[in-house]
């Protein structure tokens, strides 16, 4: 039975071997490395293994002269992770869209001429919006106006109920005219947006060709 021995040794060896902290390797010339980390109370400690509690904290590689060659990054938490993956993400965007301006415009007057373009744009349907607003308005006057003939809003005793078509024709403009006053609302916001994203792009513009002289 003697021959089962080395055979258990060798497997909780192996199970051992598993959770054992981060050892020492060799350096590209050979030699062995060190450790260097701190503590959760910011004692620096050193050693040829990191304890596994401090191997998510991050640490430092020495060499077997002590020299720095490289550092063992900290884990970071699931928000640390977000917010560096957001940052990466402006940094590529802001990229693309220096190149959209450099490729797209060739002098400050070209964005301003179309600045001008767009913003015309936005005016005209604001215009046509507050147009229709002021339709609507009186409509809604000529309704209300028909409406306090019939009951409930006519004080006569003789009054007839107000017919279903008028309440309908109430109700409906009543609707469009909130529908419209929301679109001019939305019409005056594209327009103050549009016009501080083009300034941006303006004076980013401006940074870009200052830096390629």
């Amino acid at each position: 039975m003697s021959w089962r021995l080395p055979l258990v040794v060798l497997g909780v060896l192996s199970a051992l071997a598993g959770l054992a902290p981060v050892a020492a390797t060799a350096d590209n010339r050979g030699g062995s490395v060190s450790y260097r980390w701190t503590d959760e109370q910011g004692i620096v400690h050193y050693g040829d293994r990191i304890p596994p509690q401090y191997a998510p904290r991050g640490a430092t590689v020495l060499n077997n002269q002590g020299v720095e060659v490289r550092k063992l990054d900290a884990q970071k938490t699931p928000e640390q992770a977000a917010a560096d993956a957001l940052a990466r993400e402006s940094v590529v965007k802001q990229k693309q869209h220096d190149a959209f301006l450099m490729t797209t415009y060739g002098s400050v007057k070209d964005i301003e001429a179309v600045r001008d373009i767009r913003l015309d744009q936005v005016h005209g349907q604001m215009t046509a919006a507050a147009q229709y607003v002021d339709s609507l308005h009186a409509r809604l006057g000529e309704l209300q106006t028909r409406a306090k003939l019939f009951k409930p809003y006519s004080s006569r005793a003789d009054a007839h109920r107000m017919p279903d078509d008028l309440a309908e024709d109430l109700v409906h403009t009543l609707n469009e005219l909130r529908t419209q006053n929301n679109i001019v609302a939305s019409k005056t916001e594209e327009e103050s947006t549009m016009k501080a994203q083009f300034q941006s792009d303006i004076e980013r513009f401006t940074e870009l060709r200052a830096g390629h002289n």
